[in-house]
């Protein structure tokens, strides 16, 4: 039996007692991590920005040549919609984190790769989970972050793919955790920032010519190009804040006014301290206030 959590899962057409035996251990995704995911959110039964989700899913697809099927959008749109109906999850005060995941699907044989005459039927599963508020102290108080000794190479034509490799991401969890930090923050070989372990990242600063910005590492600084991250580039001029987005390094973060990450299901998170040192006056800062506020009402608009 599994713990506390999800009592469906929809698999490849079906919605299924999450409790059962449902992959075969001949599945790539469990032999070689070989498979790909999205994140989102669904507020009363609403996704938020799905289309953008099922691009960078195809994006992802197709950087490891795995087959989705040419009606993926729809058979998406359908199967959340059946798993929120079986999890409750669809109701008007529902809100919901949904993952889909994708692997290149079953293979038998020993090998990286299948023979290129073989084409494999991908395995597609979604989950559903209930959205927790953050920890009120992390709004309150924000979260602290350190510096991940991985460094991303943005050379690596990997880094922009959704994997579900995730080894250095779990390794960059446990060095926060080691430090006594929340999360951790990669950088570039060339000591600029990249991003969080699930999050982009942002930062408020005065730019040499006096204007306030709202600046995020760029694309080819070994980011996943984030929804969020998108909405909130837009979200800034209604903030009175020019959006930058640039190789920015871990002085300007430290030195910004203020910083937050961004994710699909997490929202806008205060970032208030950066390897043990405050940032700002170590507390959330309004505007960073501001935008978490208005991209849930965002959300809750559908």
């Amino acid at each position: 039996m599994i713990g506390p959590g999800p009592k469906f899962v929809w698999i490849n057409g079906e919605v299924l007692p999450a409790d059962a035996c449902h992959l075969s251990v001949n599945d790539r995704g469990f032999q070689l991590g070989d498979g790909i995911f999205e994140t989102l959110r669904a507020r009363a039964g609403r996704c938020t920005e799905l289309p953008e989700h099922v691009a960078r899913l195809r994006h992802s697809a197709a950087g490891l040549a795995i087959e989705l099927p040419d009606d993926v959008d729809v058979r998406l749109a359908d199967g959340i919609a059946k798993l929120l109906a079986a999890e409750a999850l669809d109701g008007p005060d529902s809100d919901a984190s949904v993952r889909i995941t994708v692997s290149r699907g079953v293979w038998a044989s020993r090998g990286l790769l299948p023979s290129r005459d073989v084409h494999l039927a991908p395995t597609i599963v979604i989950q559903a989970w209930p959205v927790d508020p953050p920890p009120a102290g992390h709004l309150e108080r924000g979260i602290a972050v350190v510096a991940s000794a991985i460094r991303r190479d943005p050379q690596n034509p990997i880094v922009t793919l959704k994997t579900t490799s995730r080894a250095d991401y779990v390794f960059a969890r446990l060095e926060a955790r080691r430090a006594g930090a929340d999360d951790a923050l990669f950088l570039t070989n060339t000591g600029h920032l990249s991003e969080a372990t699930t999050a982009n990242v942002f930062l408020v600063r005065t730019a040499l010519d006096g204007v306030l910005e709202l600046a995020t590492p760029a694309l080819d600084c070994a980011i996943l190009p984030g929804t969020t991250r998108s909405w909130l580039l837009r979200w800034a001029a209604t903030a009175g804040l020019r959006p930058f987005e640039g190789w920015l390094t871990p002085d300007e973060l430290a030195t910004a006014h203020e910083a937050f990450f961004s994710s699909s299901v997490a929202g806008v998170l205060p970032i208030t301290r950066f390897n043990g040192h405050p940032i700002g006056d170590g507390l959330p800062g309004p505007l960073t206030r501001r935008a978490r506020a208005d991209r849930e009402a965002m959300i809750g608009r559908g």
